[in-house]
């Protein structure tokens, strides 16, 4: 679709009340003269295995949405207005219709882990532990742990590798070789994905950036022998993943 000039603010209004008198060529022409918005929001979700023509549509969706629901007392653009609708529906449809199903019972129990956690963090004053939410809950822990990780978006080969702040790294600046190495890659971030913010910092430093435990010390602020025994505690940790 070729992108067009944009509508003056004016000329948009005009458009949109056409459209909801059922104009449907006014919706058309205000989905065509959008449409480099739609695709420019849409590229923020490219690379995560579906094809991006789809999701360009997915939200040309979200901007009808935008389209039938905007009402000029707002008091801002309607661009403004559309583009927390177009990357919700994009959202939506990685969440609920993307490449890995998920049960409706356990989105669920993630609506109310996820409400728990957010409660209890403003009662506790910080995070609470997975006992914690599950006893406000009556969810088993076990469940607590399917239900939070069902609902996560894939992993994506244009994410960072690692957490790092200054980290210009990409995994798939990382995947060399075979596909069988590629999914390892990919597993690595998975497992650091489910570690303490301190214990991705130690392993990325460790393994990936080769540094000393006397330098990791000096970095984090800690005594060597606490990096020794934290990178021991987490390898631990790692471990158990697989087991």
């Amino acid at each position: 679709m070729p992108n067009k000039e944009l509508l003056s603010h004016e000329q948009t209004l005009e458009y949109i009340k056409q459209s909801k008198e059922g104009d449907e060529k006014a919706t058309a022409e205000l989905v065509e003269r959008n449409y480099a918005l739609v695709k420019s929001i849409a590229k923020r979700f490219f690379g995560r295995g579906i094809e991006a023509e789809d999701l360009i549509q997915i939200g040309c969706l979200g901007l009808i949405k935008a389209i039938k629901n905007y009402d000029s007392s707002f008091n801002v653009r309607f661009s403004t207005y559309a583009v927390p609708m177009i990357a919700g529906e994009i959202k939506r449809f990685l969440r609920d219709d993307g490449m890995i199903k998920v049960s409706r019972s356990v989105k669920e129990k993630s609506a109310i882990v996820f409400s728990a956690n957010d409660t209890l963090k403003k009662e506790l004053g910080r995070d609470p532990t997975v006992e914690e939410i599950s006893s406000r809950t009556g969810i088993s822990a076990e469940d607590i742990a399917v239900a939070t990780e069902a609902v996560k978006a894939p992993l994506s080969i244009y994410q960072p590798a690692f957490d790092e702040d200054n980290s210009k790294t990409l995994i798939m600046d990382t995947v060399v070789g075979d596909m069988g190495e590629m999914i390892d890659r990919i597993a690595i971030k998975e497992i650091l994905s489910r570690l303490e913010p301190q214990e991705r910092k130690l392993i990325f430093l460790r393994f990936f950036k080769d540094k000393t435990q006397t330098e990791i010390a000096e970095i984090i602020g800690i005594s060597q022998v606490q990096v020794s025994r934290l990178i021991t505690k987490t390898l631990k940790k790692i471990k158990s993943f697989s087991e």
